[in-house]
Parts: C-alpha cells; structure tokens; sequence
C-alpha cells in the first residue's frame, strides 16, 4: 500500500473517506459537503443515525451534488479521547473497508478534530500507520484468484492542513511496519518452506540494512556444548541452526547491547511425544518467537535506532524419528547443567536455555527479553489478550507493561517462586524439563531462569499473540508480527543514546 500526505483539500472526483467526530463542529470538510449535496448528505446521516461515534461507519455511494465516486465517513468519537492507538484502528477500517471496493485510491481528509488532545499531524500519521499494517496480505501460494478477489486500493493519500509534519512522524512508523511485516512473512510460511536452513537464510538479507549476521552450524554448536538445542533437532532431517544478528547504532558501538532470544522450532510435532493430529498444521507458528526477534532487529536498523542490539534465535525443527530425543533421555546444556527430558513437546525451553546462555556468555548484555510460543498453559491463562511476562525485575516489567500499552501488545505479568522452580527438579539430572500438570507457564519460565545469570531478564510467552484466526483491527488473520512493535518501543523510550 502506498501511503502519502497531501495539502488539506477537498478532491472533486474520485473516493473519499472523512474522519468525524461526535460533536457540532467536529468536521469543517463534512459541512461543506452537506451544504454542496443541497441537504442529500444530511438526509442520509439522519437515516443511518451517523453520529461520528466510535465504530460508526456510513457510506455513501456517488453523493448527489458532487462528482465523487463514493464518501464514506468513520466515527472516531469525541475529540478529547483521542489516542493514537485509536486512530490507527480507523486507519485499519479504511484499509478494510475499500480494499476490494473497486477503488483504487481514496484520500482521507483530516480535519483539526475539536478538542484533540493530539494533533492533526499525528492524527494523519497514525491514520496512515494503521492503513499500512491491515493491508499486509499473504497470498504467494493463491494461484486461482480472480480479480473481485484482490485488493484493488493500491493507494491513500492523506490530507492534512501539516503534510510535511505528518510525513516526518510516518516516517519511523513505515519503517517499524517492514519489521511487523517480516515477521508477519516469517510466520506465515509453510515449514516446507520455512526450515531452519531457510530462516538463517532469510535473515541474512538484514545485511543490506548494516546488521551484521552470522549463523552458526550444528558443528559449531556441538563444540560449544548446546546439547539441549541439538537434542531437539536431532530427530529431524534439516539441520538445526543458530543466526545471531547485530545492530550496532549507538555513539559507542563497544557499548554492552540490549538482547533479544527467540525459540525458532520451524516445525513442531512434539517428537516421540507426538502432538494429536487435529490443529498440528498450525505448528509452522512454533517459530513465532524468533520471527518477532528478526522483525525488530530490521526494525531496529531501518531506522536507524542509536543502540546496541543483538538477535539471537535458535532454529531447529522438532520430528518423531529413529534419530529423535527420547522421553527420559538427558543431555548437557552449554552451561553444564544436565536436563532430564520428560515430555519432548516441551522442547522451545531446551533450544532458549542455550541460546540465554551464549548470549549472556558473549555480549554480557545490559538485559535479556526472550519471546517464544512456548506453552498452551498461557492461553488457558490469558487467552488471546495479552502475552506473558515473567521476570523477578519490577524495573524491567513496568518499562515492558508500559511499551505494551502504547502500541497495542499487551502484556500481563505472572508469578515466579521458589515453590514453582522445585516443581522441575530432577532425581537423575539438575533438572527436567517440565513440572506437574498445574502451573505449566511459570515451570517453564523458572526452568528458562536457570540459565540466567545477574542479567536482568524477561520472558515473554506469546504463545496466544503470534497468530490468529480473527480479523483484528490493524492485523488481517494470520500472523500477527506481535511483539515488534512492542520491543521497538521498549528501545526507543528506554535505552537508545
């Protein structure tokens, strides 16, 4: 979609979309227009109750006294309440609601909105924000689709009394919306496709934005101890890999960066303890983690963050073999923890334990976030509204909650404790994998803290987050690029120079 901002006036041909607000004054442009209709337009919002509440949408079909081909109108509701967030939901209706209306360009008039408490230009930015990410498709493998099926919206042009303003503040947004729509890409892919070998692959394209990318072979990683990756992948005929992406934008680039880990299972059956066969498909997504992280690291170096940055995800692809991790077997951790595993569906931890640990090892990082799809516990706990956060750092929380709030991920923080870590103490080993039946988020976060050391650290589960079957406001179905957004926030307002 290709979004542009224009001078504030009134197209004389063509679709437009108008914002309105609840109120007498709320849009200058929608009054001129009611009185060049010669009352038609009045008529047709006192039919429809069109109000300018929030949610309300009225569309009018070539209106009379005009030369337009269609004005559609989106409630916004008081002026006062206003929030970006909020906008960029609209910004998603008119992507949604022309996309297949046979338009191919609309212009959207933004008024100076009465009582805002935010400004035209930022009205128009996140308008154009919100448009942007609806319009993300994943249609590479429709081979059949007829015309009335494709978008036919190629183009909005946003009008604002502040163009040059509004393009300034779009600009950082577009460039968050490459990394939101990588990921979205990363995560859409079939596992035919998207193997290990592939995604490592796939994130060495980065090198055109100045990251530095290195991928690390299953022999190297055998000589560096990370038996608990390599126990996951070791069932499957694709080779585990591990990909490590650097930004380096801060004044001081010998700075410590900040890290981000993500579980990468391409695929995840369940190994010898096999998944049931309905839904199974959905697992290409067991990789969400590591797709969030490659988002936010070109998120990061598109524009240009002043920060030191460091991805690492681990890559390995989780089948039932000959070869395959079996129930009671135990293997070494890089860190020479030993881990008994119980159930091989429980395998997201054992690939994010070596990936904690080389990272902490190397770059001794300022923190540690690490985002992985990794337990269905946390849906029974939090269903699809918000992600988990565990961490024993309040600092760290609050800035993550607060990040999540402003752009729309949310996050709701779980417990952690000693009561919860003896839960996966081994007879045999330092530990195993899973705990009893109850509690399975907080197990699997406490086993992830036993191979972190004093760095400050979070785990994100965004096992409910990565993917959905629901069109969301600015999300189309599909993967949703959860938490790019969110952690290029977190940099931004609290960690770049």
């Amino acid at each position: 979609m290709n979004i542009t901002f224009s001078k504030s006036e009134m197209p004389k041909t063509g679709a437009l979309a108008i914002l309105v607000a609840s109120g007498e004054n709320s849009s200058p442009s929608l009054k001129k227009l009611e009185k060049q209709s010669r009352g038609a337009i009045t008529r047709a919002l006192k039919a429809a109750k069109f109000t300018g509440a929030k949610g309300q949408i009225l569309q009018i079909v070539s209106p009379a006294g005009t030369k337009l081909s269609r004005l559609v109108l989106f409630g916004v509701g008081k002026g006062s309440n206003l929030k970006a967030l909020e906008i960029e939901k609209v910004g998603g209706q008119i992507a949604s609601k022309l996309s297949k209306s046979g338009e191919k360009m609309v212009t959207v008039l933004v008024d100076v909105l009465e009582g805002a408490d935010i400004g035209e230009a930022v009205i128009a930015a996140h308008v154009g924000y919100g448009a942007l990410l609806k319009s993300y498709r994943f249609d590479k493998y429709k081979t059949k689709l007829k015309p009335a099926q494709k978008p036919s919206l190629t183009k909005i042009v946003i009008a604002t009394s502040n163009a040059t303003a509004a393009r300034r503040l779009f600009a950082p947004l577009k460039q968050t919306s490459g990394g939101v729509f990588f990921t979205r890409d990363l995560v859409s892919e079939p596992a035919n496709v998207l193997h290990p070998s592939e995604f490592a692959e796939r994130v060495k394209s980065l090198k055109e934005l100045g990251v530095k990318v290195e991928v690390l072979s299953e022999k190297k990683m055998a000589d560096l101890g990370m038996g608990a990756l390599l126990g996951v992948g070791q069932g499957s005929a694709q080779e585990s890999k591990m990909a490590i992406m650097e930004w380096r934008g801060s004044a001081n680039s010998k700075a410590n960066p900040v890290a981000f880990i993500g579980k990468g299972v391409t695929f995840d059956t369940g190994g010898i303890s096999i998944k049931p066969a309905a839904g199974m498909e959905m697992m290409k997504w067991d990789m969400g983690g590591a797709g969030a992280v490659s988002g936010l690291m070109q998120a990061l170096a598109a524009r240009k963050a002043k920060v030191n940055a460091v991805g690492v995800i681990g890559l390995v692809e989780n089948m039932p073999s000959s070869t395959a991790q079996r129930p009671g077997d135990v293997v070494t951790s890089m860190s020479g923890q030993t881990i008994e595993v119980i159930n091989t569906d429980a395998e997201g931890r054992l690939v994010l334990a070596d990936a904690l640990w080389y990272t902490q090892e190397r770059y001794k990082p300022k923190i540690m976030i690490d985002l992985a799809t990794l337990t269905g516990a946390i849906l029974v706990s939090l269903a699809s509204e918000y992600g988990g956060l565990f961490t024993p750092d309040d600092d760290l929380a609050e800035k993550l909650i607060a990040s999540g709030e402003a752009e729309g991920e949310k996050l709701w923080r779980m417990p952690l404790g000693d009561a919860f870590d003896k839960m996966i103490n081994s007879q045999i080993a330092d530990m195993k994998n899973v705990g009893g039946r109850y509690g399975g988020s907080t197990t699997a976060a406490q086993f992830l803290q036993r191979f972190v050391n004093k760095v400050p650290w979070a785990h994100l589960d965004i096992a409910g987050m990565a993917w959905t079957d629901s069109e969301l406001a600015t999300v189309p179905k599909g993967g949703t690029g959860y938490g790019v957004r969110l952690l290029n926030r977190l940099v931004a307002d609290y960690f770049e120079d």
